[in-house]
């Protein structure tokens, strides 16, 4: 593990052509059982999950862990029965009445000073973590860094595209599980597992083939994203 910050996996499903959404981005329903049972897990072996505003405001809730297997494991690791649910957004503009706020889960807002003072003095969110670049921007890898001191040490990332983009471009990211679903959805405006500008082939984050699944139409990819040796 990366001792300066959490170990990082991002985990998302997609379009055998891509896409983590519709080019009307509605909430990316398309996952089997085993899918969803594979989220599930992956959320449950960590210490907190990292996804953005606008795959909150798709969904409007997020995934907690139920099985009661996972659930015991967590006990028995001395863990409480579920991570900490942490939306990182730039503005905080989120709607109070949504499920995801009625969830019996600790809820952490990752944003920007102006974003934390909508929500100051509201019971929403047990902690705001204020982290700022001088351009006003969210300082992701200070963020990061903090959360070790909380005992955050296993970190899921959930989406967005944009989200997982900028963790790749500031080398954020250790692993990817990427569930590819037997669906075309097309369309340029369509997201993708990683959005922003994108990376030039010769600059591009490489990654390394750990494992593959195929559980009936679905195959589940595993990359280690590859780093030199210091």
């Amino acid at each position: 593990m990366v001792q300066h910050r959490p170990h990082t996996t991002v985990v998302l499903a997609m379009s055998a052509d891509g896409k983590i959404a519709d080019f009307r981005r509605s909430p990316a329903r398309f996952g089997s059982k085993a899918d969803k049972a594979h989220l599930e897990k992956q959320i449950a072996a960590s210490d907190a999950v990292l996804f953005g505003a606008g795959t909150l405001r798709a969904y409007g809730t997020t995934l907690t862990v139920s099985h009661p297997t996972l659930l015991q494991r967590r006990t028995q690791e001395g863990k409480s029965t579920q991570p900490v649910h942490i939306v990182i957004t730039q503005s905080a503009n989120l709607n109070p009445e949504i499920h995801f706020f009625k969830q019996p889960i600790q809820r952490w807002l990752l944003t920007t000073r102006a974003g934390a003072l909508s929500w100051q003095g509201c019971s929403e969110f047990e902690q705001i973590l204020v982290f700022e670049t001088p351009n006003g921007k969210i300082d992701t890898p200070a963020a990061l860094k903090h959360l070790v001191s909380l005992h955050i040490t296993r970190l899921a990332v959930l989406g967005g595209g944009e989200l997982v983009a900028s963790m790749l471009e500031l080398d954020l990211i250790d692993e990817l599980w990427l569930t590819v679903c037997p669906l075309i959805l097309g369309g340029a405006n369509a997201p993708t597992p990683t959005a922003g500008e994108g990376f030039l082939a010769n600059l591009a984050p490489r990654l390394q083939l750990l494992e593959v699944n195929q559980v009936d139409q679905e195959v589940f990819l595993h990359y280690r994203l590859q780093r030199q040796a210091s």
